[in-house]
C-alpha cells in the first residue's frame, strides 16, 4: 500500500522501530540529493524548491500526511524529529544551490575593458546658479558670509520687523501668496511665502550682535501674472552690514565695486534718492550700460544706464524690533547698510536671455548654451 503524489510514490512505513525510520528517511534523502545535483539554473531550483516544499503538492507535505498524521501516538515524536532534519536538508540544498546561481551570474557579467564606456555627458552650472555664485563670490572677497532663513515665513519677520506696519501701502505691492487657514491666529503669526530675503536680515541680527556683514542670496515668492519679465517665483541677493560708524559712503563704495566686480572696471554707478520702508535714506542705483559703454543701445533703452537695485541706510525702527533679543542694536551706537538686487535679472542681462521663463522651464536645449 502506497500513497502517490505527482506521480511519485511515498512507500508506507514497514514499522515504527528507529531502524526502520532511519532506513526510510535515509531512502528519502537519498532522493533528495539526487535531485539537486541536477540543480544548473535558477529554473530548476524552483521546480526543487516546488517538488520538495510546495504547500499543496510538494513531497514533503505528502510525507507529512502519509507517515506523521497516520502515525500512533508513541512514534509521532520519532517520525517528527527526521521529519524536520529532512526539512532543513532539503533547505540547505536549495541556499547551496542558490549561492553557485548567483556566483555564475557573476562570473558571466565580466565588463570588457576593451570596449568604449558609456561616459556621463559633463554638466554645467545653471545661469541662476551661475550668477549666484558670482555675486556672492564678490561679496565674499569683501568679508561678507552668506546668511539662509526659511522661505516659508512669518508676517512679523517678512512685514512687521522691517517696519511694514499693518496697512502700510507699501504692503500691496508685494503681490504676497499667503498661506490657507490663517486667519484664527494673529496677524504677526500668519505664514506667508517671504517676499524677499530681508526676513534673513532680522534673523541674523538676533542671532548674533554687531558687526554683521552677510549676503543672503535665494528664492523668493510673489503673486505675480507670468510675462517674459515677471514670474512668481524669482531669486534675490540681499545685503546687510552693521557696524559703529557706517555711513552712506561705505555702501555707495561696497556697491560700486561690486558692480566693477560684475560687469567691469568701466561700469560707472549712480544713485537717486527712492523709497523703502526699511531704510532712511533710501535709493535706486544705476549702472552705466555695460553693453554699449553708456553710449545708447536697445538693451538700456537707449538711456546708456540701467537701474538694478535698491538700497539705503538701516532705519532705526528696524534696529529697535532686534533690540527686544539683542540689545546691542542700539540706533544711538550703531549703523549700517542694506541693499538687495534681482538675480534673475542681472542673468538675463549677463546672458542675453529675452524670456524669465526659460530660466525655469528646464529646456535642456535652452540650459546647453552653458554648458
Amino acid at each position: 500500500m502506497s500513497e502517490t503524489l505527482s506521480g511519485e510514490s511515498i512507500p508506507q512505513l514497514s514499522g515504527y522501530s528507529e531502524a526502520e525510520l532511519d532506513q526510510a528517511f535515509a531512502a528519502i534523502s537519498s532522493e533528495v540529493a539526487a535531485s539537486a545535483a541536477a540543480l544548473a539554473t535558477p529554473e530548476s531550483v524552483e521546480a526543487f524548491r516546488l517538488q520538495w516544499l510546495g504547500r499543496k503538492q510538494g513531497r514533503l507535505k505528502a510525507i507529512s500526511d502519509a507517515w506523521l498524521k497516520s502515525a500512533p501516538v508513541e512514534a509521532k515524536k520519532l517520525i517528527g524529529q527526521r521529519f524536520n532534519v529532512l526539512k532543513a536538508e532539503i533547505e540547505q540544498q536549495l541556499e547551496n544551490a542558490g549561492n553557485a546561481s548567483a556566483s555564475s551570474a557573476l562570473e558571466i557579467d565580466v565588463i570588457d575593458i576593451s570596449l568604449p564606456g558609456t561616459g556621463a555627458k559633463p554638466g554645467a552650472e545653471h545661469p541662476l546658479v551661475k550668477t549666484l555664485n558670482e555675486l556672492v563670490a564678490i561679496f565674499a572677497r569683501m568679508g561678507y558670509s552668506v546668511g539662509v532663513g526659511p522661505e516659508v515665513e512669518t508676517d512679523f519677520y517678512n512685514f512687521e520687523s522691517l517696519n511694514f506696519p499693518p496697512g502700510h501701502p507699501a504692503r500691496d505691492t508685494q503681490d504676497t501668496l499667503v498661506v490657507a487657514a490663517q486667519e484664527q491666529k494673529p496677524l504677526r503669526e500668519r505664514l506667508l511665502m517671504r517676499t524677499h530675503t530681508s526676513p534673513v536680515q532680522i534673523r541674523t541680527m538676533e542671532q548674533q550682535p554687531p558687526p554683521v556683514r552677510i549676503v543672503i542670496p535665494g528664492k523668493v515668492h510673489r503673486n505675480d501674472a507670468a510675462d517674459a519679465t515677471h514670474s512668481p517665483i524669482f531669486h534675490q541677493i540681499e545685503g546687510l552690514c552693521v557696524d559703529t560708524n557706517i555711513t552712506f559712503s561705505d555702501l555707495k563704495g561696497t556697491l560700486d565695486h561690486a558692480m566693477k566686480e560684475l560687469f567691469g572696471s568701466s561700469v560707472k554707478t549712480r544713485f537717486f534718492p527712492s523709497f523703502f520702508p526699511f531704510t532712511e535714506p533710501s535709493a535706486d542705483v544705476q549702472i552705466s550700460c555695460p553693453f554699449c559703454g553708456g553710449k545708447g543701445c536697445r538693451k538700456c533703452k537707449h538711456s546708456g544706464w540701467i537701474e538694478l537695485l535698491g538700497c539705503g541706510m538701516v532705519d532705526p525702527a528696524v534696529f529697535g524690533f532686534v533690540q527686544e533679543k539683542q540689545p546691542a542694536y542700539d540706533p544711538k551706537k550703531i549703523s549700517g547698510f542694506a541693499f538687495g538686487m534681482g538675480i534673475d535679472r542681472i542673468a538675463m542681462m549677463k546672458y542675453g536671455i529675452s524670456d524669465i521663463g526659460l530660466l525655469y522651464s528646464g529646456d535642456v536645449r535652452f540650459l546647453e548654451q552653458f554648458a
